[in-house]
Parts: structure tokens; C-alpha cells; sequence
């Protein structure tokens, strides 16, 4: 049985978003203990991917009463339903009672100490809540005793402009946490398309019709046009898939797309030429890192598609072996 990650502490809808991604990927497949109740793990789980979260609860709560040696797994995917952001009807005194039943009636579940992290985090963001709430109510107040009292005009603003600044270092500290979520999110998660526009220098990971993330990119030194020849140093055009992948590549890290495809091939043949190969999505060339997103200020490739090696690293645990790459122009 999967053992469950253990986060780091952070915001709550960082920890809330992160969990839940661990939680949908490893879905019920590990549970053995017959049919009936991972069909019912497997229709909570639906109801909860179609938005329908009071069902999908109501689906859990029927585990915790059927099989209650299960029933440490149905509360704990409970608690983050009840405290999922895009759920109309979050209720964080919910989950806690969620996640306080789990760590109290199982003591010894593999869930627990991920239980304890989420009461942590419910509590902490509770209390900034709160912190912004009085500061947001003193700066009210200060604004009314502004116009009755114009000798005090110029203090007061500045009082207010000081607890405005304390407001917004929170509201950046829960974009950052958030922005590491999302970077951890589709870390973890897999695309089923990848898309190319030659013309924005862009490369974008797709999932489900959705852009999960970005890329800026360099193409090949001739980038106009698709690719006909063996050493014309242009980018492909046109639809293929990742093929295999070479992590020896001497540019970092290597992921080789399916050109030429038959389209390609025929062109050659026409031209009486060879069409080339050997077309990669890869970060810089070894020992040149430091370079970093300056690479795109130039297409610098013979054909391939560059990134950081970084984010080359980010794509190369998204997009598996057979994920489609489409190239526009």
C-alpha cells in the first residue's frame, strides 16, 4: 500500500491543493478489499472530478458506514472536500471534525500525520484570516475619524497606508505559496498534448484542452518554414509524438519527437533529399546553465526546440513517451 507524502508547512490552499493532487492521482486502485467498495471509492472520486462534491461526500460517508476498516481514507478525502477552494459549500469547521475523528478513532492509520499537518494549516490560516479582518476594521475606522478631524488628516493616512502595505505583503506571501503549488501540481501530474507556436516562440503543456503552463522557447537557426532537409537548420511543422528520451543528451536532458513523419518523408522524397531526424525538445548545452531564459534571445538550435534546463526537467515529468507534440507555424 502507498505510504502518503508528508508536505512541508504553508499556506492552506497551497497544502489544500497539493494534498488534493496527491490524493486524485493515486486514486483507489490500492484498496483490495473487494469489488463493491472501490466501486464506491471509484463513483466518490467521479463526483468529485464532475464538481458535484455533496454527492461525492455523501458517497464517502457511505464507506465510513459500510466498511469502517476503510473508513480512515473515506474521512480524510473528506476533510479536503469540505475545505476545497472551488466547493460552494467549504466548511473548514468540517474538515477539522474530518480530520480530528481520523487521528482520534485511528490512531495507528497512515493517514494521520498528513491529518495533523491539515489541522495545523486549517488553524494558521484561520488566525491570518482573522489578523487581516482587524487590521482591515482599524483601517475603517481610521478613514471615518479622516474626514471628521483634518488636522489629523496626514497621520492617519499614513497609518493607513502602513496597514495597506501589511495587507498586501499577506496577499503576495499567499501568491507565492500558491505559485509553488502550481509548479509542485503539474510536477506531479501528466499532459496529453503539447503545443508548439513557432511564431510567439512558445511551447505550451496541455491537458484535457486546459494550458497547465507556458514555456518561452528558441527554435532552430532558420526558423521560418517546416523542415524539408537534413541540416536546413529549421523547426518541424506539424503533428508527432515523443518518441524516446536521452537523459546523457549534451544538452541536459533530451526528448526526441517522431519527425519525420510520413508527410515529412514524402516531402524528401519529392526534393530528392534526405528529411533529417534526430528533433528534440532540450535544455541548454551542457555547462552553459548559467545562461538561463537569455537563451531565447536568439534562435540558436539546428532544429530542435530549447528551454531551460530547468523547465526541461519540468516537461520531461509531465509528458511520457507518446504524448503528442503539435508544431504551428
Amino acid at each position: 500500500m502507498r505510504k502518503p507524502r508528508i508536505f512541508p508547512f504553508g499556506s492552506f490552499k497551497f497544502c489544500i491543493c497539493l494534498l488534493m493532487a496527491s490524493m486524485l492521482l493515486s486514486g483507489c486502485s490500492h484498496f483490495n478489499d473487494g469489488r463493491q467498495l472501490k466501486t464506491t471509492f471509484a463513483e466518490a472520486n467521479e463526483l468529485f472530478h464532475q464538481g458535484s462534491y455533496a454527492a461525492s461526500l455523501d458517497k464517502y460517508s457511505e464507506i465510513t458506514e459500510k466498511y469502517p476498516a476503510k473508513a480512515d481514507r473515506a474521512l480524510f478525502e473528506m476533510g479536503f472536500i469540505h475545505a476545497h477552494p472551488k466547493n460552494p459549500q467549504k466548511d473548514y469547521q468540517k474538515a477539522l471534525e474530518c480530520f480530528q475523528k481520523l487521528i482520534k478513532d485511528y490512531p495507528g492509520s497512515e493517514y494521520r500525520q498528513n491529518s495533523e499537518m491539515m489541522i495545523f494549516n486549517i488553524r494558521n490560516v484561520a488566525l491570518k484570516d482573522m489578523t487581516i479582518a482587524a487590521q482591515q476594521v482599524q483601517i475603517e475606522t481610521l478613514q471615518h475619524k479622516v474626514q471628521g478631524k483634518e488636522n489629523e488628516i496626514v497621520t492617519l493616512q499614513k497609518t493607513i497606508e502602513a496597514f495597506e502595505k501589511t495587507i498586501e505583503a499577506f496577499e503576495k506571501k499567499i501568491e507565492a505559496l500558491e505559485k509553488k503549488f502550481f509548479d509542485y501540481a503539474i510536477r506531479k501530474g501528466s499532459v496529453d498534448r503539447i503545443l508548439i507556436e513557432k511564431s510567439t516562440r512558445r511551447l505550451m503543456l496541455i491537458s484535457q484542452g486546459e494550458v497547465l503552463k507556458s514555456y518561452k522557447i528558441a527554435l532552430g537557426g532558420n526558423p521560418i518554414g517546416p523542415k524539408e532537409r537534413q541540416g536546413d537548420n529549421k523547426t518541424p511543422e506539424g503533428t508527432y509524438v515523443i518518441d524516446a528520451r536521452n537523459r546523457d543528451s549534451r544538452f541536459h536532458l533530451s526528448l526526441r519527437i517522431s519527425y519525420p513523419n510520413e508527410r515529412d518523408k514524402k516531402r524528401a522524397r519529392e526534393l530528392g533529399v534526405s528529411p533529417g531526424g534526430d528533433i528534440m525538445i532540450h535544455g541548454i548545452k551542457n555547462g552553459f546553465s548559467w545562461v538561463g531564459d537569455a537563451h531565447t534571445g536568439v534562435d540558436w538550435t539546428k532544429g530542435c526546440m530549447a528551454v531551460t534546463d530547468q523547465e526541461i526537467e519540468e516537461i520531461d515529468k509531465l509528458a511520457p513517451n507518446g504524448t503528442i507534440v503539435e508544431i504551428r507555424p
